[in-house]
């Protein structure tokens, strides 16, 4: 089922989520809904939060990005076949020198910037399984991991933005609060006049 994804300005995404156990119920159907709602809206990866649940989980498949030419072929092998589930996750540590890159967010339509991160992150988490892993990831793949893990923590990428940088596009997001954009995936307005 395809889920509404909550859009900036909704108190939800800027909760720092709670852990999940095992019992967690229907885990397997909201992680089904929540692939289906990922690549209907042709995102790369989506958080709990971006769905409206405060809780640490979030899934990341990178395969669109294997079609881009500026990879290797190796490369984009290797993001053709990254599709992960991520539950509980903790980054331990983040290394290499910050780099730029374009981001956007489903949770932010039509809103694209430059942000710095570090090209390498290990990460401790459980998988849909709750088998336990730790594992460094670089490149894009860190990247997406970095962006989803930081919506867990009640972070969006436009706080990673210089305050001149926010200021230019503020009213590009309050104008997503207030639900007044055109999007071809269903999403939920927390300022939107209802209809009378």
């Amino acid at each position: 089922m395809i889920l509404p994804i909550v859009a900036y300005g909704d108190p939800v995404l800027k909760k720092k989520g709670t852990d999940i156990t095992k019992a967690y119920p229907n885990l397997d159907t909201l992680l089904e809904n929540m692939f289906e709602t990922m690549y209907n809206a042709y995102g790369v990866g989506l958080a709990a939060p971006q769905i409206g649940l405060p809780i640490r989980l979030f899934l990341v498949d990178t395969a669109p990005f294997a079609e881009d030419k500026d990879f290797t072929a190796e490369e984009q092998d290797v993001l053709k076949n990254f599709k992960r589930v991520f539950i509980n996750a903790k980054i331990v540590k983040e290394e290499g020198d910050e780099w730029a890159f374009n981001e956007g967010c489903l949770s932010i339509p039509d809103v694209r910037e430059d942000v710095f991160r570090q090209p390498k992150v290990t990460i401790d988490y459980v998988d849909e399984n709750f088998k336990a892993h730790t594992e460094t990831f670089e490149g894009l793949i860190a990247r997406v991991i970095q962006h989803e893990y930081d919506h867990i923590e009640g972070i969006l990428f436009t706080d990673k933005l210089s305050s001149l940088k926010k200021r230019l596009i503020k009213g590009r997001l309050a104008n997503i609060s207030k639900g007044k954009i055109n999007v071809d995936y269903r999403m939920r307005f927390p300022n939107q006049k209802k209809k009378r």
